[in-house]
C-alpha cells in the first residue's frame, strides 16, 4: 500500500481519536482504515496506537511520528500549491469556529481583515456555544475559551477572560448589592446556558475556588438572553468579562463581588496542522494571534 496513503490515514485517526471518524473523513471503510494502520505499524516495527473497544490513544512513538507525518503532508501541500502557480499566496477555503458572541465581537473582524489581505481565500465562521469537533466538522481553526485537555491538536494561548457577576444600577438601587456569596440566595439570579450546572456558580472563598449553590429564577439557553435580562433590571447574572464589557463601559451593568471571582479562563487558538500547516491556515494564525492578544490584553 502507498506509504503516503498510510500516513494520511494515520494522521486522520490521531486527529479524530477514532478509526470510524478517520474512515468518514477519508471516504474509506473502517476495515480499510484498520488495514492501513496495521500495515504502517508492521512496516515500522512499532506500535503507533493503542486501541480498546471505546478509545484510541497514540503511543509515545506514535506521538513523535505523527508530527513528522504532519510536516510531510504540509510540505507536500505547499509543493502542490507552488506547482499550481500559487507563488506563496494563501488560497482555498478557511473554516473557523468560536463561541457566538466572541465570534461576532472578535473573530469576525479578524476574518474580514484576513480576507481583504488574501483575495484568493474564502472563509466561513461557525459561531456556536458548543465545542465543535475540528476533524469531524472539517474546521481549520477554533477559538476555545476554557482549560484544554491533552490533545494532538496545537493550541496557542492568546489571553484570558474573567467570570464576573453583575447587575444593573436599577436592580441594585431597588434590592441592594450582595456583600458576600451567601447573599446571592436573597436575589433574583439569571443563569446562562452552558457546560456548568445552572444551579452552581464557581466562586473564590477562603482562598480556594468552590462551588456555590444558587437557585436561579431565570435560566436561559444563550448568553445574550441572560445579558439582556440583567441589563433590563431583572436580576443578577454571571457571564464572561468580554460578554458584558460594553454594558459595563456604558454603565448599564455594575460588576459585583470582585474579590470572589475565580481564576481567569484562558483563551486559546486551536488548530490541527502542526507547526507547518497550509499557507492559508498559517497566515490566518499569524493575524489572529496578534489581533486577539491585543484585544484581550484589555480584559
Amino acid at each position: 500500500m502507498d506509504r503516503l496513503h498510510l500516513i494520511q490515514v494515520f494522521v486522520a485517526v490521531v486527529d479524530g481519536s477514532s478509526f470510524a471518524g478517520a474512515a468518514r473523513k477519508l471516504g474509506l471503510s473502517p476495515p480499510a482504515v484498520t488495514r492501513a494502520i496495521n500495515e504502517l505499524e508492521r512496516s515500522l516495527g512499532v506500535r503507533l496506537l493503542t486501541r480498546t473497544t471505546r478509545v484510541v490513544r497514540v503511543t509515545e512513538a506514535g506521538a513523535r511520528y505523527v508530527e513528522d507525518c504532519r510536516r510531510i503532508l504540509a510540505e507536500l501541500a505547499d509543493a502542490e500549491e507552488s506547482a499550481r502557480g500559487a507563488h506563496g499566496a494563501p488560497r482555498g477555503h478557511l473554516s473557523v469556529t468560536a463561541p457566538v458572541l466572541f465570534g461576532a465581537l472578535y473573530v469576525t473582524p479578524v476574518l474580514t481583515e484576513y480576507l481583504q489581505m488574501h483575495t484568493a481565500v474564502t472563509a466561513s465562521g461557525l459561531f456556536l456555544d458548543r465545542v465543535v469537533n475540528l476533524v469531524e466538522e472539517g474546521i481549520d481553526v477554533a477559538v476555545r475559551i476554557a482549560e484544554l485537555p491533552d490533545s494532538s491538536q496545537q493550541a496557542v494561548r492568546v489571553g484570558q477572560v474573567r467570570r464576573v457577576i453583575c447587575a444593573s444600577p436599577a436592580y441594585l438601587a431597588k434590592h441592594g448589592a450582595p456583600a458576600k456569596p451567601d447573599d446571592l440566595k436573597h436575589h433574583a439570579l439569571i443563569s446562562a446556558g452552558g457546560a456548568l450546572p445552572a444551579g452552581e456558580w464557581q466562586l473564590a472563598r477562603d482562598g480556594a475556588t468552590r462551588p456555590v449553590r444558587v437557585q436561579p429564577r431565570l435560566v436561559t439557553t444563550t448568553n445574550d438572553a441572560a445579558l439582556a435580562a440583567a441589563v433590563g433590571g431583572f436580576g443578577i447574572t454571571r457571564l464572561l468579562s468580554y460578554q458584558v464589557a460594553e454594558a459595563v463601559r456604558d454603565g448599564r451593568l455594575l460588576i459585583l463581588l470582585r474579590e470572589h471571582e475565580p481564576e481567569p479562563v484562558p483563551v486559546h487558538v486551536v488548530h490541527r496542522e502542526g507547526r507547518n500547516g497550509s499557507r492559508k491556515v498559517r497566515a490566518f494564525l499569524d493575524l489572529a494571534i496578534d489581533r486577539l492578544r491585543a484585544a484581550l490584553s484589555m480584559q
